[in-house]
């Protein structure tokens, strides 16, 4: 079934994002910002642990989880293992949320027209892993990049 091909995904990467964030030899490279780089890891993190908790988790779940976007771009310094805790309990609200999801939530249009035009739960889904994937990948390009 869709969700739990859904559910691998979201947890296989997010637990890559935790072995990202983890591989930083140096905790203080998670938040640098060089050159054109725009966001940080420690930035990129917060920000995928707010828009799952936010889509997955309040939006499809109902968990009342209340997003801080700008924060999630201007917070600095908190520490790698509080990021793993986020990471670690995002993991703990998909696997809770897309076991419960039925096949007519799949179907049905997500509750928000985040992108000015209604579209189905199933295409949203898609687009937040892709969206975890692209920014999974920048992570793992500044840690190369930027951890010396």
């Amino acid at each position: 079934m869709l969700s739990e091909s859904l559910k691998q995904i979201f947890i296989r990467d997010l637990n890559k994002l935790k072995d990202e964030i983890n591989a930083y030899s140096n905790e203080d490279s998670v938040w640098i910002i060089k050159d054109h780089i725009a966001n940080s890891a420690g930035n990129l993190c917060l920000h995928l642990v707010g828009n799952i908790n936010h889509f997955i988790g309040d939006q499809i779940g109902q968990t009342g989880y209340v997003r801080h976007r700008e924060l999630e771009f201007s917070s600095k310094g908190i520490p790698k293992a509080a990021l793993i805790q986020k990471i670690e309990e995002t993991i703990q609200v998909v696997d809770t949320v897309l076991d419960h999801i039925t096949t007519e939530q799949f179907a049905a249009e997500f509750p928000i027209q985040v992108f000015g035009f209604p579209m189905s739960t199933e295409y949203f889904l898609i687009h937040l892993a892709t969206h975890l994937s692209y920014h999974l990948g920048q992570i793992n390009y500044h840690r190369r990049l930027l951890d010396q």
